[in-house]
């Protein structure tokens, strides 16, 4: 599936910057790294009071910059206000000034509002995703004073900031070296080493970090959590010990590029500039975060229909997707596979694709149910297309005032064209069912265990392996479930999920697996069925089916019985 390598324009920095008359550094050498972070040619949004509103706008565009008015009290009054009377306990306790001989003299301590600004950085780059003036899917905070302590150059360079976007997913965190001290920038060490679940032996710097847009709100919930819990217990560093903590934690989320002892970010400058850069290694089986695609205009999407001698049960199923967004507009090709044996029916059906733009295919007679659904997964596997769904002409799309399904499920789903989508491109699915509940019987059964070969029934249920005579056995074994995931209030559950020829979306990938590299000469449901839950168990294919019910059987036009044909 092809797909745009990000550029700066989808990367927004964040930064603030209040005089607090810090101790030991003038705020005109501030001033003067602003002008020269300024020029960094990038979107930009920036936290500034009033009085630096003009020193921005004469350096910078409103075409890449947003300028949010905020001033020092604002921090106390609002963005800090939570966590503000904790930490002047903690700020004027003399058991924590007397950590360390340097902590006494440092900024932490004599300047009020220090800690405040330096604990607001995640909150002021999370609002700032809500805020997104440019839609861009990456932001990183990036202090104002950077080039206080790295050359300039490398912010000027586009070929820089744009390898900076690669190492975004799903974010990332400078570190370095930390060891041997009781206290981390006076946050004791033993207690970080407690909330990390074991002994840290690195800093995050707070100076650069970021992620993508979708995993910056978790990482800005899992901060406000340690901060006010740290807090709460008299325990306080600065960002950086709560960052170290968060990537403790999560490495699998939390990236780590690692700094020289001295902790400046030239290193990871350099090795972006060199194309070197090498993150942490992270233990496999951890489960990454991995960001929503929101834009699927890109993706190519087939849209397949089987149909049966009756041009109006087609419509009233093609109708069904009229109100909902994606399903008759966005598919790369849209093709009725035509089984009607009356020359009538199959006039009807051109005249129909002819209205919604649908390619006409005219079956060698009547293939069958299973035998159109190989037809389109070969007519699939010889496009170029990304992704399919398969529908039947009696499957319906259901609407706001279609309630729940028997096993309580919503069976509207708004937005269910991109959802389906977000989620099969998210998860890495081979193929996503639409519907928990179906005619006869529900996904919590494992309805394979009646298809598959009495071997494997043998080794997979020992203890309950006989079949009943006949008709559907009450006491069937239940489906083995995995994780129950959500995406903007659609649940979806993977797991060892049946197939049958209900709706589903397929990846280019799992309809090979599925359909292209095992053929057989007469397919029926059920040998797909003992195929497919095989390979599942083997770790082959990876299945879901949506906690919904958004697909109604409906046939409205009926056949006789013997005209009915599997295969």
């Amino acid at each position: 599936m092809s797909s745009l390598k990000q550029t700066i324009s989808d990367l927004t920095i964040v930064s603030g910057l209040w005089d607090i008359n810090r101790t030991g550094r003038e705020w005109k050498i501030y001033v003067d790294h602003f002008d020269k972070f300024l020029k960094i040619p990038c979107n930009m949004i920036l936290w500034v009071p009033s009085r630096l509103e003009k020193f921005v706008w004469d350096r910078r565009s409103e075409k890449n910059t947003f300028v949010k008015i905020y001033e020092l009290e604002d921090i106390k009054n609002s963005m800090f206000s939570p966590f503000w009377g904790n930490w002047e306990k903690i700020r004027n306790d003399p058991s924590w000034q007397n950590q360390a001989g340097w902590l006494p003299e440092s900024p932490q301590c004599k300047d009020e509002y220090y800690n405040p600004i330096v604990m607001s950085k995640m909150p002021f780059l999370h609002d700032s995703t809500i805020l997104n003036p440019f839609d861009t899917d990456y932001f990183i905070w990036l202090d104002a004073g950077i080039t206080l302590t790295c050359y300039e150059n490398y912010f000027y360079d586009e070929n820089i900031l744009n390898g900076l976007i690669q190492h975004l997913n799903p974010f990332l965190f400078l570190s370095y070296p930390y060891e041997g001290a009781p206290e981390v920038h006076g946050f004791k060490t033993e207690a970080i080493d407690r909330y990390s679940g074991g002994k840290l032996d690195f800093v995050c710097r707070g100076g650069l970090f970021g992620g993508h847009k979708d995993f910056i709100p978790q990482a800005n919930s899992e901060y406000y959590h340690l901060l006010d819990r740290s807090l709460s217990e008299g325990l306080a560093g600065t960002e950086e010990s709560i960052f170290s903590i968060m990537a403790k934690l999560s490495p699998e989320n939390y990236r780590r590029y690692s700094l020289d002892g001295n902790g400046l970010i030239i290193k990871f400058m350099q090795a972006l500039a060199e194309d070197s850069v090498a993150l942490e290694v992270v233990e496999s089986g951890r489960r990454k975060f991995v960001p929503l695609v929101h834009d699927i205009s890109k993706v190519k999407t087939n849209l397949y229909f089987l149909t049966f001698n009756f041009p109006e049960q087609l419509e009233s199923t093609i109708k069904s997707m009229q109100n909902h967004k994606g399903f008759l507009d966005h598919p790369c090709e849209k093709v009725i596979i035509d089984n009607s044996t009356s020359e009538e029916a199959i006039l009807g059906n051109k005249l129909i694709c002819d209205k919604y733009g649908f390619d006409h295919i005219k079956m060698d007679g009547n293939v069958g149910i299973c035998g159109g659904r190989q037809f389109a997964a070969e007519h699939f596997h010889s496009s170029d297309s990304d992704f399919y769904l398969f529908f039947e002409d009696d499957m319906t799309i259901s609407d706001p005032d279609e309630g729940v399904c028997r096993n309580g499920f919503q069976k509207y789903v708004p937005d269910l064209y991109k959802k389906l989508h977000q989620i099969i491109l998210k998860e890495k699915f081979d193929f996503i069912k639409l519907s928990f509940t179906e005619v006869y019987i529900d996904n919590n059964f494992q309805v394979s265990w009646y298809n598959v070969p009495q071997t494997v029934r043998d080794e997979v249920w020992p203890h309950y392996n006989e079949l009943p005579q006949t008709g559907l056995d009450p006491n069937c074994p239940r489906t083995k479930l995995g994780n129950i995931e959500s995406l903007n209030g659609l649940c979806y559950i993977s797991g060892e999920i049946y197939y049958a020829n209900w709706p589903m979306i397929v990846s280019r990938a799992g309809n090979k697996k599925m359909f292209i590299d095992t053929t057989w000469a007469h397919p029926y449901e059920q040998t797909w069925m003992s195929h497919i839950f095989q390979e599942t168990q083997k770790g082959e294919i990876n299945p879901a089916v949506l906690l919904a019910s958004p697909v109604t059987h409906d046939r409205t036009s009926h056949y006789a019985a013997e005209e009915r044909r599997e295969s």
